[in-house]
């Protein structure tokens, strides 16, 4: 007989597996762009033509403008170049399912003793806080 518990997914790992495919959208609107540059579309032809494919999830005209501005200096690459500085961290479940633990533990303990604890940033604490509130309110 299967494990259950593998069939059932957190919010946050839904979220995450939204995230991804947007993301995925994303890099195919690019190609995309790039497809279109190399057989001479202007932007706002090919902004048209990802409107019509892509639906509610095209990027934005600016962005258009802003990918054709690089194809037109020779950067096809579809990739983010790294940048200096601190990577930021990553939320993962594990990391969720703990300040949940914590709260639930201690109901007026702080946003800078969580971040003591677990070494995480503030605003990674507070940005995982008030997605579990707008959750709440949504199947509320």
């Amino acid at each position: 007989m299967p494990n259950c518990k593998s069939f059932l997914v957190t919010e946050a790992e839904r979220k995450h597996v939204r995230r991804r495919a947007r993301f995925q959208q994303h890099g195919d609107a690019t190609c995309r762009q790039v497809f279109f540059f190399l057989q001479g579309k202007a932007p706002k032809e090919i902004h048209t033509i990802l409107t019509e494919t892509l639906g509610e999830h095209v990027p934005s005209y600016a962005t258009v403008i802003n990918c054709v501005s690089h194809f037109k200096r020779g950067d096809f690459s579809t990739c983010d170049a790294p940048r200096p500085g601190r990577p930021k961290t990553v939320t993962t479940p594990e990391i969720i399912d703990d300040i949940h633990e914590l709260i639930l533990e201690h109901h007026r303990i702080s946003a800078k003793s969580i971040t003591e604890q677990l070494g995480i940033s503030r605003e990674q604490v507070g940005s995982i806080i008030h997605e579990d509130l707008d959750m709440r309110k949504l199947s509320a």
